[in-house]
């Protein structure tokens, strides 16, 4: 009997890699087709057709619609692969807005899925909109798809009587394969309708289990290529002019990037005299918690191809580049600052990564930042002093990981910091599993990470763990987690960590259906319970339950809704910014709404709206916000969307200050607005203008008399402690910018950018000004007009090795 069912397990458990899959043969042609998108080249005429697509979403194994068919052919040659498809469709009723590269917009696309290796992880994706804009990425399925990733392609559309038409040349050099005598590569086709959102895919997939890359077909005959020199220039030239309260200065650069080929599977990238001075504005918030405030990553040398060293989520690359680490002193009585500088100059960067045909992934990341002071005046003399802040400065990653069974893998991570001088150090070391089963229903992932800090006045080292095992297929799925960490765990040098010193469980469930119902394309509900305790010593901090439901129905508009709620009391030991002690509080509800309604109309528009309150005889805790964000698409080149978000309440608390050894708390009253607009208007897929806008108001006004937090977590009024026995802590906090944008790709991978920008920012303690009174002040405060050009252009040594063989 157990034979029996061993060998009914095993024959489930490789029942997904016995699927049949399609196979494309592919042929080689001495007349490479012309990139127009007129299939009436000879090279089109005898290749072989991959056809009969089948839809995957929002239904799974529909077959296409007659009138919707598509009919894709491949050939290649020395240089690159070439792909022409015939996409039909009624042209009424293909959508073909106009929009930036990497944004899909609301237009149909059609995707080319190359996987080289033929393993099922290592994709990359090519996308033609409809309007021939175009988008590509790589992809596994640790990190999902990366748009940061830019290749070098050609393609082109054109719009006929029964559909439309796409051609695309994908150069060698955009690709990294073994150099065999024959390749088998993996292969998908992908199409979308934007109208009702449907997608097809040639080679059938199911959403129900595993990763899409096992749903590829395979494509065959690709002989006798070998992978080109892969060594691409971008050279550029900039110039920035900045005016700030009546001072204008210049900026010129000029520099370059350089990517190149180690070998067929393995690129170097470099960025020499980097510039990022086009790097779009940060979201700034005004931010009154213990934990510091991140942004997303905008410079485009580390956002591509970064997958790789985002594993163990130990990179945060805003380190690079960010503020100094240290704060210079300064004798408060005699001096003052009068220059600290908010980033650091990257002197210069590289990378190096790549898997070999194993599954053997390699990644090596170094930067370096130049020594960076402070300006420090002396009250009574005048005399200015400078002090480091930040000395010359080395940042690392290593990271090897092996892929195997298709949807699996384990890795060994390294993250180092290197300070010149008596600074501190930062050292990182992490191991990392993610292993699935071959029937793709169970998943078990977990890691071991170390830290190490070498301070100048002592060293510290510490741990991190987690474990997750989660059923990861089918209608149901559930899980159970823990994550630990020490008191001295602490990756900030190069990473992000809030907080160290917990012991975490978390358990999980969904539900979610995968075949469309009279009402609902989707629908997924997801809840979840987690218990939090400190690591050392093993204390009961907090709990929380909560509720996720998510719906899209059949006419495409999006419902949702989010309920949190922390059972009892909570201890919060980081609000206290003293080690020892904890803030209490309980019963705290969080709830949370959003609709959408259909993104392909012209007008559409998305809604939110939440409370959160405490359940609290002592507390009058309530704070509600709401949101809309319509947005029109007047043609299908110009859009605009507006953005205004309200929130408001009072009977929150939080820490203000510290007054002698007494940690000072206050219950306050807050108000933020948020207003942003975002528009574009595209020439053509290579022309566009863009405009970003975002203002950023909030208020704080504290009660009286202030609080004093006592040893077990309640707070005090009995020292009757007002705002006016300390700096007045109340806030009114604006920031202004917009940026105004123009960007030209006037060739394949070369670029001209001219950026115009603009900003303001004002706080003082005026908290009961209105809204119209804070912008007034905000006007007052000088301004600063940014003005950028730069132009990049790329040089493929092959195009120059071509012209020399053609001239000699």
């Amino acid at each position: 009997m157990k034979l029996v069912v061993l060998l009914l397990a095993l024959c489930f458990s490789i029942s997904i890699q016995s699927q049949e899959r399609k196979s494309l043969t592919i042929s080689r042609t001495d007349n490479a087709p012309k990139i127009d998108g007129v299939l009436n080249d000879d090279a089109w005429q005898n290749a072989d057709e991959a056809k009969d697509f089948t839809q995957f979403r929002p239904e799974m194994g529909l077959a296409e619609k007659p009138h919707q068919k598509s009919i894709v052919k491949m050939v290649y040659d020395d240089n690159a692969i070439y792909v022409g498809a015939y996409l039909y469709d009624n042209p009424g009723d293909i959508m073909k807005q106009f929009t930036s590269r990497d944004n899909f917009g609301q237009s149909d696309f059609f995707g080319v899925v190359l996987n080289p290796n033929n393993d099922a992880q290592n994709d990359t994706e090519f996308f033609v909109f409809s309007s021939g804009t175009q988008a590509d990425a790589i992809a596994n399925p640790s990190n999902g798809e990366d748009f940061g990733w830019n290749g070098v392609w050609d393609s082109s559309v054109q719009i006929v009587e029964d559909g439309w038409i796409v051609e695309m040349k994908i150069p060698y050099a955009n690709l990294r394969f073994a150099n065999q005598e024959v390749q088998t590569w993996g292969l998908q086709f992908h199409r979308r309708f934007r109208t009702d959102n449907s997608q097809y895919s040639w080679n059938p997939i199911d959403r129900t289990k595993g990763n899409i890359g096992l749903y590829h077909g395979v494509l065959n005959g690709i002989e006798n290529i070998s992978p080109p020199t892969r060594l691409s220039f971008y050279p550029f030239a900039s110039t920035l002019i900045r005016t700030f309260d009546g001072e204008t200065t210049d900026d010129y650069s000029l520099g370059m990037d350089v990517k190149y080929g180690l070998t067929e599977n393995f690129t170097l990238d470099a960025t020499l005299i980097p510039d990022f001075s086009q790097a779009g504005f940060d979201n700034v918030q005004l931010n009154l918690g213990p934990f510091e405030q991140t942004f997303s990553e905008q410079r485009q040398f580390f956002t591509e191809g970064v997958d790789l060293f985002s594993k163990g989520n130990l990179f945060y690359s805003r380190r690079i580049g960010g503020p100094p680490s240290s704060y210079p002193e300064i004798d408060e009585d005699n001096e003052k600052l009068i220059g600290q500088p908010n980033k650091v100059k990257v002197l210069n960067a590289v990378k190096v990564s790549g898997r070999t045909k194993k599954g053997l992934g390699i990644g090596f990341f170094n930067a370096i930042t130049e020594k960076t002071s402070a300006k420090i005046k002396n009250i009574n003399t005048g005399e200015i002093r400078e002090e480091v802040v930040e000395p010359f400065t080395n940042y690392n990653i290593m990271v090897v990981d092996q892929q195997f069974n298709k949807n699996s893998s384990v890795s060994l991570i390294n993250t180092s910091v290197i300070r010149n001088g008596g600074f501190r150090d930062g050292n990182v070391t992490a191991a990392l599993f993610d292993i699935t089963d071959k029937a793709n229903k169970w998943n078990v992932d977990g890691a071991v990470k170390m830290s190490n800090l070498n301070l100048p006045e002592d060293n510290k080292t510490g741990f991190s763990t987690s474990l997750e095992v989660e059923k990861v297929s089918g209608k149901y799925r559930y899980g159970i987690e823990n994550v630990t960490a020490d008191t001295k765990y602490n990756i900030n040098d190069l990473g992000v960590l809030f907080r160290n010193n917990y012991n975490n469980f978390h358990a999980f469930g969904s539900y979610r259906i995968f075949e469309p119902t009279e009402t609902f394309n989707n629908i997924n509900v997801y809840i979840w319970a987690q218990y939090e305790s400190l690591f050392k010593p093993s204390k009961y901090t907090g709990n929380e339950v909560g509720l996720d439901i998510y719906t899209q129905s059949t006419k495409l508009w999006e419902y949702g809704m989010n309920v949190n709620y922390k059972i009892g009391k909570q201890h919060d030991y980081f609000e206290p910014r003293r080690e020892g002690y904890f803030f209490t509080f309980q019963n705290e509800m969080n709830v949370s709404t959003y609709m959408g309604t259909n993104y392909a109309k012209r007008l559409a528009s998305f809604v939110n709206a939440g409370f959160a309150t405490q359940f609290d005889p002592e507390r009058d805790l309530f704070y509600y916000w709401i949101g809309a964000e319509p947005r029109m698409r007047f043609t299908d080149k110009f859009s605009l969307s507006y953005s205004i978000n309200y929130q408001g309440g009072g009977g929150g608390r939080g820490f203000v200050t510290n007054l002698d050894d007494d940690i000072i708390f206050g219950e306050r009253d807050q108000k933020t607005v948020t207003n942003s607009i975002s528009g574009s208007y595209n020439f053509n897929p290579f022309h566009a203008l863009s405009l970003t806008f975002r203002n950023y108001w909030a208020t704080v006004t504290y009660d009286n008399p202030l609080f004093v937090l006592l040893e077990d977590g309640t707070l005090s009024t009995k020292d009757n402690i007002l705002t006016t026995d300390i700096s007045d802590p109340n806030i009114n906090f604006n920031t202004w910018n917009l940026d105004f944008r123009y960007t030209w790709q006037f060739a394949p991978g070369s670029q001209l950018t001219a950026l115009y920008r603009n900003s303001l920012f004002n706080s003082n303690a005026e908290s009961s000004a209105t809204y119209f009174e804070s912008i007034e002040r905000l006007f007052e405060q000088p301004i600063e007009h940014v003005f950028s050009l730069r132009v990049v252009y790329f040089i493929d040594y092959n195009n120059i090795k071509n012209v020399f063989k053609k001239n000699s």
